[in-house]
């Protein structure tokens, strides 16, 4: 049995909170990245790795280390380090003469890989190539696609959806218009994949609204994919499947019209209106008249017989 998957008991309280942070929650953590260099990795993929590590952090991981696998034959590595550092994405970085500047990006589901997709690097800038202000460190980013391909082909389109996985970041409540300062743009087109990233700059226009405008700040990437690992309907559909406590209850009797404006629908027994309670006052008292109307009008109790 591996030593990872042994039933560790915590002798200390410290290790009784690392346990509980890996517990499974009704709302998971912050997805990490790992981001591992291969064991031929040249110049362009190591700055590559430092460059997404700079946008990622600090949810990533970057191992300096050379490891020698290729996860399209043996994913047992990458497995082992995705629990060892609680890691569900990764980025690794290889350069051979067949696939020269190799990236595969994937993630995982229950530490086994999900799905991952190969892209070649053809053209590179570094965020040190690109003289200009960067932005904090934990920025969240805004993501744009541009391309029909990210909606017409299926693997284009689960590359969409891992790209948006890998960079989203936290989930936040709550956003402030200052907060707002980082973007990653993402075109498919010609075969090729064009990942950008800007600052956005808030200029005075004289109005409440600034006037926007994108200054490049890198890094800038020129990517073409290459071989493809996509999980099946329905392990990934397996993936996507959400615990009952975070499934919104259904409300009965509510319904919405076209501006929004909510209806409830109340459903009532019949009152009878002769029992409902009043104001207690002399004129509302019944006269002697209409008490003995009632007493003959109700029907008499049955004796009993002997």
């Amino acid at each position: 049995m591996d030593a990872l998957d042994r039933v560790v008991k915590p002798k200390t309280k410290r290790a009784k909170r690392f346990l509980e942070k890996r517990e499974p929650k009704l709302n998971e953590n912050t997805k990490n990245a790992m981001l591992i260099k291969g064991g031929n990795a040249n110049l362009t993929v190591t700055e590559v790795l430092k460059d997404i590590y700079a946008v990622k952090k600090p949810f990533a991981v970057l191992y300096k280390r050379k490891n020698i696998t290729r996860p399209f034959e043996d994913q047992t590595s990458l497995e082992f380090f995705s629990k060892k550092s609680d890691c569900s994405l990764f980025l690794f970085g290889s350069h051979n003469k067949k696939r020269p500047n190799n990236l595969i990006i994937g993630r995982m589901f229950d530490y086994h890989v999900l799905d991952m997709i190969e892209l070649g690097v053809e053209k590179f800038v570094s965020l040190k190539d690109i003289k200009n202000s960067k932005c904090p460190e934990g920025t969240k980013p805004m993501l744009i696609f541009a391309g029909d391909m990210f909606d017409v082909n299926e693997e284009y389109r689960r590359l969409k959806n891992l790209l948006i996985d890998f960079f989203r970041g936290p989930t936040v409540p709550n956003i402030r218009l200052a907060g707002l300062e980082y973007v990653l743009h993402f075109t498919a087109v010609d075969g090729k994949i064009y990942m950008r990233s800007y600052k956005v700059l808030l200029k005075k226009s004289g109005c409440k609204i600034p006037r926007i405008e994108l200054e490049e700040m890198g890094p800038s990437l020129d990517l073409v994919m290459r071989r493809t690992h996509l999980a099946s309907d329905d392990l990934y559909k397996l993936s996507l499947k959400q615990p009952k406590g975070l499934k919104p209850k259904k409300k009965k009797n509510i319904s919405h019209d076209a501006f929004g404006t909510t209806y409830g629908r109340i459903h009532m027994q019949k009152q009878d209106l002769s029992k409902l309670q009043t104001r207690k006052m002399k004129g509302l008292k019944k006269r002697p008249a209409e008490k003995s109307a009632e007493d003959a009008g109700a029907t008499p109790k049955k004796l009993k017989s002997a």
